[in-house]
């Protein structure tokens, strides 16, 4: 009985709490429907308001546009009449220019019609004045030509030799500037070498063991060496002589090599001579080294600096070549810094210059040519080979090559830098004159200065003022071509003439 009543409290309680829920929930939907209602109301109110304040937007954006189609039509239709305006301008330029260019047609139609007319009275006019003169034109130009010439040649030769002078003048001025400073700048002592050699000994005997049994010493030395030794009366000394210098110093150290010894025969002979070679063959490297230091320039061979080593063992009219190429190095540096020129070049240049005569004496054809081929086999820029081609051309190929020919008549010019035997200086001035008298008109010839100017007098009335420049110009081209000469010569033509008259 109990459960049955425990059952029902639990059904009835049950049924209670179910209908308690249904209430409240019920109440719940109620009321979220009422909240879902009014969510929508108010959306509704928020999208009319949108949709009014999107409208109000619409209507200012079409209005704006309005306004400012209006105003880009107006701005259209004032670019428009502008546009217009200068079309109607321009329109009334161009028929102003075509007027104008008709005018200037007619013009020209008009003064090609006067042209024409006063070429046919000019041609009427020389016809006339050909048939007055009995000359047709070509002959009275001519004849009128060789009147003015015949008045105006004095004059014009006046006026070309005054020209001459100031020009002459302003630059013998600068040139000589240039020089002096160049001189000034580089000073050296000279000293003339000659063809011998002289070998101290330290007693006479000496002299006969190097003269040896039969003279087969002296001999074997004199073959070896390709001097020749001479033994004389000079007490203590022997002279060896010689072209070649370097053959005269390989003797002379020989020489001292056999002296130093004691021992004199023909195998101690080969063995000092092949000793001197290699000493002098030391030297040689030695002495090319020494000169590009001097100069102050680097990068060349080393059997170039070889090649220019053996320049201390060649002359040159008594002047030592290697010193006079030093010496040509730094006259046309200063030159060249003067003239605003390549220094480094300029140097190179005046070192090399004589190159061909380190073998001129082993290889055929001037010392000109046999330097340009070694420059060229050496691969040197044609910078370089242009001073050592052209350095003795009356036109140089380059300022270079102008400044190295400048600095090498500076050093070989100097007085006592070159010597000259008595015979040679005869010859010269002979040929000087000799030369200058073989033109016509020239009527005595005089070399003066040691053989360095010629005066030529010519006969007054066979020749002009201006035909005696002409003169001068081609002795001093013949002198240029026929004679060799250090320095320079000056060519002087005097021409004097003489009126004399008698008042009674």
């Amino acid at each position: 009985m109990e459960y049955i009543l425990y059952a029902l409290f639990l059904v009835g309680g049950f049924f209670i709490g179910y209908l308690i829920y249904k209430n409240v929930g019920a109440k719940k939907l109620s009321g979220s429907e009422q909240k879902a209602k009014k969510l929508l109301d108010e959306a509704a109110l928020k999208e009319k308001e949108i949709l009014l304040q999107a409208q109000e937007k619409a209507l200012k954006v079409i209005e704006d546009s309005k306004k400012e189609e209006v105003r880009r039509r107006q701005e259209i239709s004032q670019a428009q009449a502008r546009v217009e305006e200068r079309e109607n301008s321009f329109s009334q330029k161009l028929i102003d220019l075509q007027e104008k260019q008709q005018k200037l047609y007619d013009q020209v139609a008009e003064v090609q019609n006067i042209k024409d007319e006063i070429k046919t009275i000019q041609q009427e006019q020389e016809k006339k004045l050909a048939e007055i003169a009995n000359l047709s034109p070509e002959e009275a130009e001519e004849k009128l030509l060789k009147k003015i010439e015949a008045q105006c040649s004095e004059d014009l030769a006046i006026r070309l030799k005054k020209l001459e002078n100031e020009s002459d003048e302003r630059l013998a001025d600068k040139a000589r500037d240039i020089m002096a400073l160049a001189m000034q700048r580089t000073v050296s002592n000279y000293t003339v070498e000659l063809t011998t050699t002289t070998v101290d000994l330290p007693n006479d005997e000496m002299k006969g063991r190097i003269i040896g049994r039969e003279g087969r010493n002296i001999k074997s030395i004199e073959q070896l060496t390709g001097t020749e030794i001479i033994v004389d009366d000079t007490p203590n000394a022997i002279t060896i002589s010689g072209f070649s210098l370097i053959r005269r110093h390989i003797a002379k150290k020989t020489l001292d090599y056999l002296i130093k010894d004691g021992r004199i025969h023909p195998t101690k002979i080969e063995d000092a001579v092949e000793n001197a070679k290699k000493d002098i063959a030391i030297d040689i490297k030695k002495a090319g080294e020494e000169a590009l230091y001097e100069v102050g320039v680097a990068g060349f061979d080393p059997k170039l600096v070889q090649i220019i080593g053996r320049l201390k063992y060649r002359t040159s009219y008594g002047q030592n070549t290697l010193h006079h190429s030093v010496e040509v190095a730094q006259l046309a540096a200063i030159l060249a810094e003067e003239l605003g020129a390549d220094v480094t070049l300029a140097k190179k240049g005046g070192l090399l210059h004589d190159i061909g005569k380190a073998v001129d004496h082993e290889v055929q054809g001037t010392h000109t040519e046999i330097g340009r081929d070694i420059a060229k086999k050496f691969n040197l820029p044609q910078e370089l080979i242009d001073p050592i081609a052209t350095h003795h051309d009356d036109q140089p190929a380059s300022l270079i090559s102008v400044i190295v020919k400048v600095a090498d008549a500076i050093s070989s010019a100097r007085p006592g830098a070159r010597s000259d035997n008595f015979e040679n200086y005869i010859q010269r001035l002979e040929e000087l004159e000799k030369i200058a008298s073989s033109f016509e008109g020239v009527e005595k010839t005089y070399a003066i200065q040691a053989g360095r100017e010629v005066r030529v007098f010519v006969r007054s009335e066979e020749m002009s003022d201006l035909a005696s420049h002409d003169l001068a110009r081609n002795i001093a081209q013949k002198i240029e071509t026929e004679l060799k000469y250090p320095g320079e010569i000056k060519v002087n033509v005097i021409r004097e003439l003489r009126v004399t008259e008698y008042a009674r």
